[in-house]
């Protein structure tokens, strides 16, 4: 099995998460702890970077569409940013851009929470 590692660090208001490695069911209940943590803060801006991950299933894809709710409702937002493009297809695939803002860099995407709070 592929090594999957889980990095935080906090800007400001915006929680990043910069994932490693293969998603899938044996490493999504990780993500998903780490996703939690944040919220439990009450930090509801987060961005995930995708710049070190390999694979994705549709058990690491549920946990994004398991937490968006309880985020926007209390008024934040899941960015995601710098993914792979073979990683990008699977979540182009299944519409995520439609639901989710998609960043080329990391600043672009801490920019646009910068803006939304001044």
């Amino acid at each position: 099995m592929e090594k999957f590692e889980v990095f935080r660090k906090d800007l400001d208001s915006v929680a990043v998460l910069n994932i490693q490695g293969f998603l899938d069911a044996h490493t999504a209940p990780e993500f998903e702890t780490e996703l939690q943590k944040i919220i439990g803060e009450k930090k509801f801006n987060i961005i995930v970077n995708l710049d070190g991950l390999q694979y994705i299933s549709s058990a690491g894809l549920g946990v994004f569409m398991g937490v968006i709710e309880d985020i926007r409702k209390n008024g934040g937002d899941l960015k995601i940013c710098c993914a792979a493009p073979k990683v990008y297809k699977v979540f182009d695939l299944l519409g995520f851009p439609s639901l989710y803002e998609f960043y080329d860099t990391e600043e672009a995407a801490v920019k646009k929470f910068n803006k939304k709070t001044k």
